[in-house]
């Protein structure tokens, strides 16, 4: 697997992951590889730099990372909306928000984890719910 850094012909940059060069090139004749942001398909690899190990022994050093792009802080930002205004169910998400529905309880905000049979039953039984682009944080005990 190789994961390239990519930016479109409007300049967003994101990175994917492929399993080989040859993987992205044929993808991206195919038109299948497109921004993350604006659904191009004028999509090129950006210049980024490799990590490699300088031995067998010794774990590659952690790459500088690019500053956070406006579309991650925008996410971030949902993140700690959500996680203050919101109560985290985990993975009882489908069973709350069913119940919830039911009591025509709508004052509450929950969040959670369903898979993807429950998030289409409930969709299918008309309950509303919205998949967040995050996957949430686990909170044990």
């Amino acid at each position: 697997m190789i994961n390239y850094a990519l930016r479109c012909e409007k300049g967003h940059g994101f990175d994917s992951w492929f399993q080989s060069a040859a993987a992205f090139d044929s993808l991206k004749r195919a038109g299948h590889v497109t921004c993350a942001t604006c659904g191009s398909a004028e999509v090129e690899k950006a210049v980024m730099a490799p990590r490699v190990a300088r031995s067998a022994d010794k774990a590659p050093e952690k790459a500088l990372t690019t500053p956070a792009s406006e579309q991650e802080k925008a996410l971030a930002k949902l993140r700690r909306e959500i996680e203050a205004n919101a109560d985290y169910v985990g993975p009882r998400f489908a069973e709350q928000a069913r119940a919830m529905y039911l009591a025509g309880d709508s004052e509450r905000a929950i969040y959670g984890e369903a898979n993807g049979a429950e998030a289409k039953s409930l969709i299918e039984d008309g309950i509303p719910v919205v998949p967040l682009p995050f996957l949430p944080n686990r909170k044990a005990n």
